[in-house]
C-alpha cells in the first residue's frame, strides 16, 4: 500500500519561497486541518482504488507445490505429484521429490496444476476499448509496415491483462493489424512493469493480411466482383514487389555492410533468413493455397492464421509442414451449406489429418475475449478432440508454433515456472483459477470484474439488511 501511494500520489516540490512557509500557514489556519486531512486521505483512497494490480515480486526462495494433479502436457499426468521451482525455473517434478530445507511448501491436494495457457491471436495491451480511439494503438498508417513492432506499444497497465490471466491465460501473441503487411508480433507474458518485462520473444511473426483471391458471393462479402478482383491483383503484385525489393536490399547489405541502413527493409532480413515466420491471415481455401505457393516461391516460413478452410487443404499443409493458428471455435459457418457445428469440429479434423495446429481466441473481438481461450479448447474436445490434445492446443502446440517451447507450454525441468493452480479441469467453464505464477512470481489474480462483483455484492447485502429492519 505504501508503495502504491508513493507511485500514484502527486509529488510536492516547494519553491524556495514556500518551502519554509507551509508549516506556519497550516498552524495559523488550524480550522483548515480537518478539511485538508480529509481531502488528503480521500485522494489516497481514490488512488489505491484505481491503481492497477502490482506485478509479482521476484521469487526469493524455493517453492514446492505438493499433492496436486500435475498436468505436464508433454508427458504423463502425475497424480499426487510435487513440482519444485527455484529462481523462476522448474527444478524438479515428479511423484517423489527431495525438497530443500528452506522451501516454501504449498499444499495443492485436490487441486490441478497446469502450464499457463497461451493465446496466439490477440491485440493484448494494444487495445483497451475498441470504441474509444484514444485506447487503440494496433496499427500504423500505410499498407506496408514490416518495421512496426507490437511490443513497444503495449500498455502494461491494461485492465484486460489481469482479467485475462484470472482465467489461466498467462501468455499471448500480441500482433499489429491493418494494411497488407501489418508488422511484427511478440509473445508476451501477462505480468510485468514494462513492455520489456512482458516480452519473451520479439519478432514472433511478420503479419500479412492475405488478399481475397476471388470474388466470393457469401453473406459476408457483397463487394462488386470486378473491384474485388482488381484489388486482389494489385495487392498481390505489390506484395511480390515488396519481397523482391527486400531481397535486393538484403543482398546489398550482405555484399557491402556499409550500405545505408533503411529501417523498413532492415526489419525484413530476419524474415528472408527464416528466423521470423510469415503469419498470413487467411480463411478461405484459395487464400491458403496462394499463401503456401508464395512461401515456397519466396523461401520463407509460413504460419496460417484464421484457417477456416484449412480442412480443405490438409494434404498441402501437411506436405509443407505449415501449422495453423485456428482463429477461434466460437464462430458462425462461413457458407450456407456448412453444418452449423463445423467450426467446432475443425480441430479434430486437422488432428486426424496430421496437420499441426493450435487454438486461439477469436481475434474479431480483440483482447477482451482472450479470457475465453480455455472454453474454445473445451468445446473442441466436446466435438471430437481428445482432452489431452485439447489442452495441448492451447499450451505446448501454441508454444511450438510460436517458437517459445523451450521456455513455456509444458511443465518440464528447466522451463519457466509459468503455471496455474485450479480447482478442476481448466477447460471447464465451472473451474476457478486459484493461483498463478509467471517465472516463479506469484501474480495478483484480482481484476476489474471481481472488484465490481464484490462492490455490488455489498449493495445487495446492504439492501437485504435494510429490508430486514
Amino acid at each position: 500500500m505504501i508503495l502504491r501511494n508513493q507511485i500514484t500520489a502527486p509529488r510536492y516540490n516547494p519553491s524556495p519561497q514556500t518551502q519554509f512557509g507551509i508549516l506556519p500557514m497550516l498552524i495559523c489556519h488550524k480550522q483548515m486541518l480537518p478539511i485538508i486531512l480529509m481531502l488528503c486521505f480521500g485522494m489516497v483512497n481514490f488512488a489505491s482504488a484505481v491503481v492497477p494490480e502490482v506485478p509479482g515480486a521476484t521469487q526469493t526462495k524455493p517453492i514446492a507445490l505438493v499433492g496436486g494433479v500435475i498436468h505436464t502436457v508433454s508427458g504423463k499426468t502425475i497424480e499426487q505429484g510435487t513440482l519444485l521451482f527455484i529462481d523462476g525455473k522448474i527444478f524438479e517434478i515428479g511423484g517423489d521429490v527431495n525438497l530443500p530445507v528452506d522451501v516454501e511448501v504449498i499444499d495443492v491436494k485436490g487441486k490441478h496444476v497446469y502450464p499457463g495457457l497461451i493465446d496466439a491471436n490477440s491485440n493484448m495491451g494494444l487495445v483497451e476499448i475498441n470504441a474509444v480511439r484514444a485506447t487503440v494503438d494496433e496499427r500504423e498508417t500505410g499498407s506496408f509496415n514490416p518495421n512496426v513492432k507490437a511490443q513497444v506499444a503495449i500498455n502494461p497497465d491494461s485492465e484486460i491483462i489481469p482479467t485475462t490471466r484470472s482465467n489461466g491465460v498467462l501468455l499471448c501473441l500480441t500482433a499489429p493489424s491493418g494494411g497488407v503487411v501489418s508488422g511484427q508480433s511478440a509473445v508476451i507474458q501477462l505480468d510485468g512493469w514494462t513492455y520489456e518485462d512482458l516480452t519473451i520473444r520479439s519478432g514472433a511473426g511478420l503479419h500479412i493480411n492475405w488478399p481475397l483471391m476471388a470474388a466470393v458471393s457469401d453473406w459476408q462479402l457483397n463487394a462488386d466482383e470486378k473491384k474485388t478482383v482488381k484489388a486482389r491483383d494489385e495487392n498481390m503484385q505489390r506484395l511480390e514487389e515488396f519481397f523482391e525489393t527486400a531481397r535486393r536490399y538484403d543482398a546489398a547489405r550482405r555484399n557491402d555492410p556499409s550500405t545505408k541502413i533503411d529501417v523498413k527493409w532492415e526489419s525484413m532480413r530476419d524474415v528472408l533468413a527464416g528466423k521470423i515466420p510469415v503469419i498470413a491471415s487467411a480463411e478461405y481455401a484459395n487464400q491458403i493455397q496462394a499463401a503456401v505457393a508464395f512461401s515456397v516461391r519466396q523461401k520463407v516460413k509460413l504460419i496460417i492464421s484464421g484457417g477456416y478452410d484449412s480442412i480443405h487443404c490438409t494434404d498441402l499443409l501437411k506436405h509443407h509442414d505449415i501449422p495453423v493458428i485456428l482463429g477461434g471455435i466460437y464462430r458462425l459457418p462461413r457458407r450456407d451449406d456448412d453444418f452449423y457445428d463445423l467450426p467446432y469440429e475443425i480441430p479434430a479434423i486437422l488432428k486426424k489429418a496430421g496437420v499441426r495446429f493450435c487454438i486461439a481466441s477469436d481475434g474479431r473481438f480483440g483482447a477482451s475475449m482472450v479470457r475465453n481461450l480455455p472454453f474454445h479448447a473445451g468445446t473442441a474436445h466436446a466435438y471430437g478432440l481428445s482432452m489431452d490434445e485439447a489442452l495441448r492446443s492451447v499450451t505446448l502446440s501454441t508454444a511450438e508454433i510460436l517458437g517459445v517451447a523451450d521456455r513455456v507450454g509444458s511443465l518440464e525441468k528447466g522451463k519457466d515456472a509459468t503455471l496455474v493452480i485450479t480447482d478442476g479441469n481448466i477447460l471447464d467453464i465451472r473451474t476457478n483459477v486459484e493461483a498463478a505464477f509467471i517465472q516463479g512470481r506469484r501474480v495478483d489474480l484480482s481484476d476489474r470484474h471481481k472488484k465490481l462483483y464484490y462492490k455490488y455484492e455489498q449493495r445487495i447485502d446492504r439492501a437485504a439488511a435494510q429490508d430486514a429492519k
